[in-house]
């Protein structure tokens, strides 16, 4: 306590943590003292902009949900209402069969509804295209635990529609693999359809037409980048913010926490009458293996991935045609480097029309020898991808490599019961929250929420304890 004040300590300075202070701000006011322990030398996590070509281009996120509230409100509460953009382009491709092909309509995160688009696509040969109405004859697939998203539309549609439309838009989010992502976690309508209905196919048409018509855009973004986001949230948080504090073990102490930081010669001891974690699941499984050993022992068994993103900035007559559509993804099956690629000065206008800024994101689950080439090789890969898919010509203008080592959780088969058990373990613990990426969706908004469920548990500790 300090004064008559209770102190609040959030490790990780990321938009989950930096969310979590601002929700403790919002509720309690100057009634509670918060300090956020950030490791890095920087707060944002995965949010960060620099400049490429004098542009302010995210290096990480770009986008957030629009139609989930969360992110956007989070947003407008900062200050930053204003700000919010919207794409001036949704349409995107697939580069199938050795040429780019326009993302059907009507899928639900790759799992077609409308076979007379999904034809036209071409994505898929015609043989795999003659598989995916067999769903409709074929036996029911009794899904009744939780399985891999690969195992249960595979055996509904067929092989090509995983390789080729599943698995490009799974690899982009969660830059895993569909053998092993749980479908219940990463594609929770689609399992809802596993559990009740027949066929797969039936039941994807069912979601498209229940969808609402008028939703608005799916996705929104910052006029200066999302990268701008962190350092808003934490200004209108007041909390003390210092990095470059890694925290190192987390004790109980009495009926509060007694944090380690500091080198380990000369330690240093933080106190907090209660403690938010907010970072990825392996740092906070060591945080919390002495105290609370049974969700140390979850957390510490969800696998992340890496990956790079290449931005580059090409003078619009480099290409043979300017680029109409937000990107295009690459199924694995294709052998290429590149999984994908975001046309960003297309899909965000505000950005520039004087030239074309793009992104390539470079590796997935079990690709970590592409990421073990240094930056100039990782550019070569980008360009030479640029120059064989669009018809690039010469050299860009500007480059930049950024590295997102271990970043992207895995919801893994059994995600869901994992994340559960971890809930449960920290929930007999009395001042201690978790939130973050690691737990119930990887989106800014996911990560949000999650921010904000940890923030109500604190102040409902600290209310019970009357302070």
């Amino acid at each position: 306590m300090e004064g008559n004040r209770a102190h609040v300590v959030v490790i990780g300075g990321g938009i989950s943590g930096l969310a979590a202070a601002w929700y403790l701000r919002q509720s309690a006011g100057e009634r509670v003292k918060v300090t956020v322990l950030e490791g890095g030398p920087r707060i944002g996590g995965k949010l960060y902009a620099s400049e490429v070509a004098g542009v302010n281009v995210d290096a990480g996120a770009e986008a957030m949900l629009a139609r989930r509230p969360e992110g956007k409100e989070l947003a407008r509460g900062v200050g930053l209402g204003d700000d919010l953009v919207f794409p001036g382009t949704t349409s995107s491709a697939v580069y199938s069969r050795g040429e780019l092909r326009p993302m059907p309509k009507g899928q639900v995160m790759g799992v077609p509804s409308d076979l007379t688009e999904l034809a036209k696509s071409g994505i898929v040969s015609p043989g795999g295209l003659l598989r995916v109405p067999l769903d409709q004859i074929l036996p029911p697939t009794l899904v009744r635990t939780d399985v891999s998203v690969a195992a249960y539309v595979r055996a509904r549609m067929g092989g090509e529609i995983v390789e080729r439309l599943v698995e490009p838009l799974l690899g982009g989010v969660y830059a895993g693999r569909s053998d092993m992502l749980s479908l219940e976690a990463t594609m929770p309508r689609v399992a809802a359809v596993a559990r009740s209905e027949r066929s797969l196919l039936t039941g994807a048409r069912q979601l498209v037409e229940e969808a609402p018509k008028d939703a608005g855009p799916v996705f929104t973004s910052l006029k200066g980048g999302l990268g701008g986001l962190p350092e808003a949230v934490a200004k209108a948080s007041g909390a003390d913010i210092r990095t470059g504090v890694t925290v190192r073990e987390l004790h109980r102490d009495g009926d509060g926490w007694r944090l380690v930081t500091g080198p380990v010669p000369k330690p240093e001891v933080v106190r907090a009458d209660a403690v938010i974690v907010a970072t990825p699941g392996a740092a906070a499984g060591r945080l919390l293996k002495a105290e609370v050993p049974k969700a140390a022992s979850e957390l510490a068994k969800i696998e992340y991935a890496s990956m790079a993103i290449v931005t580059l900035a090409y003078p619009i007559g480099a290409f043979p045609q300017p680029p109409t559509s937000s990107g295009y993804l690459v199924p694995p099956v294709e052998g290429r480097p590149v999984k994908a690629v975001t046309f960003s000065s297309i899909k965000w206008p505000h950005l520039t029309k004087d030239m074309v800024i793009l992104r390539c994101s470079i590796g997935r689950v079990g690709e970590e020898h592409l990421l073990q080439r240094d930056d100039v090789e990782l550019v070569s890969l980008a360009t030479a991808e640029m120059a064989d898919v669009m018809g690039v010509s010469g050299l860009p203008i500007d480059t930049r490599v950024t590295r997102w080592g271990g970043s992207l959780p895995q919801y893994n088969v059994g995600h869901l019961d994992r994340v559960a058990r971890v809930h449960a373990a920290v929930a007999v613990e009395p001042g201690l929250a978790v939130c973050g990426a690691a737990y119930d969706g990887v989106g800014i908004p996911a990560c949000v929420s999650t921010a904000r469920t940890a923030a109500a548990r604190i102040l409902d500790h600290l209310s019970q304890r009357g302070e």
